[in-house]
């Protein structure tokens, strides 16, 4: 593989072992299996990253610090920002290789650290919920856990019926979820 000059080494890496776990799940990447589609050599891999579930988890770290919606005032905004990040956790984060290996547990090391990462950018987005909450721009009465876990679970549930998610999606489960979130009826 020719290395674009324009992208990192680290963007090279992270982007190799992103789509590897989106396509194959956790066992799939491996520090072989990375430098082979990076395009970078195992022996820098290995200075950077201890193993596969250390490489996994720094890829993932972007997952956990979302940047907040700009107005929390806004509740369809706030909606909107929230069905977007809990879907990008999904397919730009994990994929649904990853979700397979999480629900099937057949890596225990790999379901432990991504759990994890999953738990932190949970937290993020429960954060901005109750914020948004504070503010009177949501309902101050809503489980954010649960109002969370319903967005991706919806997301899984469609992909493993229908084998993809269609285009529309995103804009029927933020219906569904708007009359009983917004505070005031929508504009």
């Amino acid at each position: 593989m020719t290395a674009d000059p324009t992208v990192s080494r680290d963007e090279r890496i992270t982007t190799a072992a992103l789509a590897l776990l989106r396509s194959g799940g956790g066992r799939a990447v491996t520090i072989e299996a990375v430098a082979s589609r990076s395009g970078v050599a195992k022996t820098t891999i290995y200075r950077r990253y201890r193993d596969r579930i250390d490489l996994l988890t720094a890829a993932l770290e972007s997952l956990t610090d979302p940047k907040p919606p700009a107005d929390l005032r806004d509740g369809s905004a706030v909606l909107d920002w929230l069905v977007h990040q809990a879907l990008s956790a999904v397919v730009e984060g994990i994929g649904t290789g990853g979700v397979a290996a999480l629900l099937t547990e057949d890596d225990p090391d790999y379901a432990r650290a991504i759990r994890a990462v999953l738990l932190r950018h949970r937290q993020a987005l429960i954060e901005v919920v109750r914020a948004a909450a504070a503010l009177g721009a949501l309902r101050d009465d809503q489980d954010a856990e649960t109002l969370i876990d319903t967005i991706v679970g919806s997301y899984i549930i469609e992909h493993s019926r229908r084998g993809s998610v269609a285009e529309d999606w995103s804009d029927r489960i933020r219906a569904v979820l708007r009359p009983a979130l917004l505070s005031a009826a929508p504009e």
